[in-house]
């Protein structure tokens, strides 16, 4: 029967395999957002880092009615797929021709 070790090539590759599970897991949980009836939603930190906005810009696009939102008391979500459309809405494609 043999000793192992933390020296023993088996355990360093087990070792190195859990860290690397480790930091998918860590990875997929804070990216992680529930789905209530097939639908995600964003908080409006989310909706900023999604669309590289501040706070107040998120706030315009509200009083402006540019982005839907649901207000619950004091806290505010976004549906995912109302951002989507209004980006697919929004979309211009400059097509340019090289002749």
């Amino acid at each position: 029967m043999d000793l192992l070790t933390n020296d023993n090539e088996e355990i360093i590759s087990h070792q190195e395999m859990i860290l690397i599970l480790r930091d998918r897991i860590e990875n997929i949980l804070k990216n992680y957002r529930p789905v209530m009836n097939g639908e995600i939603y964003l908080s409006g930190e989310d909706v900023c880092k999604l669309l590289h906005i501040s706070k107040r810009t998120l706030q315009q696009y509200r009083d402006d009615n540019i982005l839907p939102y649901i207000q619950i008391g004091g806290k505010i979500i976004y549906k995912e797929t109302d951002l989507m459309t209004i980006l697919e809405q929004n979309y211009i494609n400059h097509k340019t021709n090289s002749d």
